[in-house]
């Protein structure tokens, strides 16, 4: 799904295009993708609602309104965007979410498998919600000692660890096995194994990868895009990811691919990382 590069991105250019605008109304076509709201009461609370500002934590943008903070987790073949245009009759086919706007425009998030998540949020329920989700790995408070901390305490596999939400936010596979590749460090390893200066560098190189993928406005392999309809770039910066087989950019080994680390496919050296 999309992780915090490609969040970023969508909450940057939809910023401008929502502060300040007016939700007319809103239709759900599915009710499936929303969490603890029904489509009717989110329609009536989100009708005549006033966004205020657009900001993303974690892998959620968050739209701040009258009515409370809309969430919206979009899943691996979720968008997010604005159209001045009508829909064309594919994007009206896959849009669960529209929001006329009071300048003609319209927020619409659609998705294709509806494996996005959506939700809205009291001030109250934000602060729970907020508070167990771990530290932002790019806020500049958030230093490599308070990462080392944070991640170091489990016993499991220090990729599974990098992309637990409740150690720190935003990480997903793509970019869990960049900038494992980058700082040179085994995968499976344990979380409490690392040293003191492994832990430097990871922090170091998550931080890089991350801010290098925003400058990309993210990775798009297939469904992912922008918040005006554009693909991602960094896919072509990859070293790791969707490169099983491939030759290591660094010795030239043959680069592996597993799912035995968590389920979900692992790319790394085994020269380069051991």
């Amino acid at each position: 799904m999309p992780e915090l590069p490609e969040v970023e991105t969508i909450v940057r250019d939809l910023r401008p295009r929502l502060t300040g605008r007016r939700i007319v109304r809103a239709a759900l076509s599915h009710a499936d993708v929303l969490r603890g709201i029904t489509a009717r009461r989110l329609a009536g609370r989100l009708k005549g609602a006033e966004i205020a500002d657009v900001t993303r934590r974690a892998k959620h943008a968050v739209i701040v309104t009258s009515a409370g903070r809309l969430v919206i987790q979009p899943g691996m073949t979720g968008s997010l965007m604005v159209h001045d245009a009508p829909l064309s009759r594919e994007d009206a086919r896959y849009a669960v979410l529209r929001a006329p706007l009071d300048d003609g425009a319209e927020l619409v998030y659609r998705d294709v498998r509806r494996l996005g998540t959506i939700l809205l949020l009291d001030d109250a329920a934000w602060r729970e919600y907020d508070a167990a989700l771990g530290p932002e790995p790019l806020d500049p408070a958030f230093t490599a000692a308070a990462f080392a901390r944070s991640l170091g305490r489990s016993r499991q596999a220090i990729k599974k660890v990098l992309m637990d939400q409740r150690y720190v936010v935003g990480v997903g596979n793509i970019y869990a096995n960049e900038a494992l590749f980058a700082a040179g460090i085994d995968p499976s390893r344990a979380a409490t194994t690392l040293s003191t200066q492994e832990y430097g560098n990871l922090f170091a190189e998550v931080r890089r990868i991350l801010k290098a993928a925003i400058r990309s406005k993210g990775t798009t392999f297939r469904d992912y895009r922008t918040g005006t309809g554009e693909r991602g770039a960094f896919q072509f910066a990859l070293h790791a990811y969707g490169r099983e087989g491939e030759p290591c950019v660094r010795c030239g080994t043959r680069l592996t691919g597993t799912h035995d680390i968590d389920g979900r496919i692992t790319v790394f050296c085994h020269r380069c990382q051991a």
